[in-house]
């Protein structure tokens, strides 16, 4: 048990039942006790959540056996997330709002999918890094995230060698408000049945058009 959930009562059984939902994603033993570990690993109280650092936390001497769950064993990223989505849905309610932010993180290479010199809200000036949109539903009880999507800057997907490997041949520019709409259009039938209001970050790079609150509809 790790000293970051040590304060939370009976929390390995809950999270027991949320990955109980998810486990027949991964249809051998092994991979599905790593991925068990891995979640364990998140939740802890490893300060980077970086490979060795997590295999540290969840007790292995090196991360590749979490990495091979991550890059070689095939599971449904899609139905994990829409499965977590509507874990959270059932314990903060159906009556809450829709948080769609950009956040970047600093890289030093120029390997990293998407990695580039733009702006980073996290570090409030252009710089190497790559951009996550991420999505959150909030109420009262609580807030988690429920999605996220990397924004792959033009020059990434211009360049065929870049993409070799790394990037599907039909995945195509788009951007970062498209993403938060993409998300939002995928949360709102589990959310509510009417159409949830969606904050968007206003903090972006001077000169540039501010993402702005959308009021209910």
């Amino acid at each position: 048990m790790t000293a970051a959930l040590d304060v939370l009562t009976g929390w390995p059984a809950r999270l027991d039942e949320l990955f109980g939902r998810i486990s027949s994603e991964f249809a051998r033993a092994e991979p599905r006790r790593q991925a068990r570990k891995y979640l364990e690993g998140l939740l802890g109280g490893a300060k980077r959540k970086n490979g060795w650092q997590l295999a540290e936390q969840i007790g292995d001497a090196r991360p590749w056996r979490t990495q091979r769950v991550l890059s070689h064993v095939l599971w449904d990223q899609d139905r994990v997330r829409d499965v977590c989505r509507a874990y959270i849905v059932e314990q903060l309610g159906r009556d809450g709002v829709l948080i769609a932010d950009e956040t970047g993180f600093l890289k030093k290479g120029e390997h990293s999918v998407g990695v580039a010199r733009q702006y980073s809200g996290t570090a409030g000036r252009i710089d190497n890094c790559q951009v996550g949109v991420f999505l959150a539903y909030a109420t009262e009880r609580g807030h988690a995230l429920i999605d996220c999507r990397l924004y792959l800057p033009e020059d990434w997907l211009d360049d065929a060698h870049r993409r070799e490997g790394h990037i599907p041949a039909d995945v195509a520019f788009t951007t970062k408000p498209a993403m938060a709409r993409a998300m939002q259009a995928t949360a709102s039938p589990s959310v509510d049945r009417t159409r949830p209001k969606v904050m968007r970050s206003r903090v972006k790079p001077k000169g540039t058009t501010s993402w702005q609150r959308s009021s209910r509809s």
